[in-house]
């Protein structure tokens, strides 16, 4: 087994636990790429596991076990996923849980951050004990001053919760949530605190829950500076595949930290 540049992959074939980028790297906003399901039942059937671990907030791990069944993917459950929503939640659960969030993001993302119990306001309120900022499809202009108000009058902790420059769609890319929060930064001053890759979180709470080792896990993804950099910094091995985001002169040039294991053009290709 060889990837795009005539690497030996055979270590592939002893991975257990593959956690897939979602965007980029399995799907292209509506549109799943192909092989996916017959790579996911693969996997299943020489014993691994799989989950997605996606920078995207937009919406909830229930909105998206019903995209992925729209797309095709059935055998898919809550247990198979990590969002950034899900990392932030830890940390305000852990940081701020009797405190007032404000949160700037989708119906759904707000919904997530209520059903786990923390107190979300989107209006001003002097309050507010922290800050929390999301990949936001649904922005209005409204959102975006009361966000302003919010950290111009507040001096309060300031999190996003992914640092995603673009989000890919069917004609292009759209702006993530790292390129909103450099406009609030222009308008307040202020940069938040990054919760999702390149952090490890996601990839370090997934192999403790399924009780994988690093030797054993490989992080799947079509970005350098979150999914593979969020594989190196947990210590796995990590694929960059071709048909996201990353070009061929991006890994062929990748900076330190963010230097994939092996790359390969298509993500089905990875599993035999």
């Amino acid at each position: 087994m060889q990837d795009y540049f005539g690497k030996n992959a055979d270590a592939l074939k002893t991975k257990k636990l593959y956690l897939f980028d979602m965007d980029g790297t399995i799907y292209r906003e509506n549109d799943l790429f192909d092989g996916i399901v017959e790579m996911l039942a693969k996997i299943k059937n020489k014993g691994g596991m799989y989950a997605f671990i996606t920078n995207n907030p937009s919406k909830s791990v229930k909105d998206y076990i019903q995209k992925l069944n729209r797309l095709g993917i059935q055998e898919v459950g809550e247990e198979n996923f990590f969002t950034s929503a899900q990392a932030a939640i830890m940390i305000f659960l852990e940081k701020f849980k009797d405190r007032l969030i404000y949160a700037q993001g989708t119906r759904s993302f707000i919904q997530e951050l209520k059903d786990s119990g923390l107190k979300v306001t989107q209006s001003y309120d002097n309050n507010i004990g922290a800050v929390l900022v999301a990949f936001d499809p649904e922005l209005t202009g409204e959102k975006l001053r009361t966000t302003c108000e919010v950290l111009t009058k507040l001096d309060v902790p300031y999190y996003a919760t992914n640092p995603d420059w673009v989000c890919p769609v069917d004609f292009g890319a759209i702006p993530d949530c790292g390129s909103m929060c450099v406009g609030i930064e222009y308008a307040t001053g202020k940069k938040p605190i990054f919760i999702g890759k390149p952090q490890p979180t996601m990839v370090l709470e997934l192999m403790k829950k399924f009780g994988y080792t690093k030797a054993e896990t490989v992080v799947v993804g079509d970005r350098l500076y979150t999914d593979i950099a969020s594989g190196v910094n947990a210590g796995v091995d990590t694929v960059c595949v071709l048909c996201g985001e990353v070009t061929l002169d991006n890994v062929q040039n990748a900076k330190d930290g963010e230097k994939p294991t092996y790359v390969f053009a298509q993500t089905q290709q990875i599993v035999e």
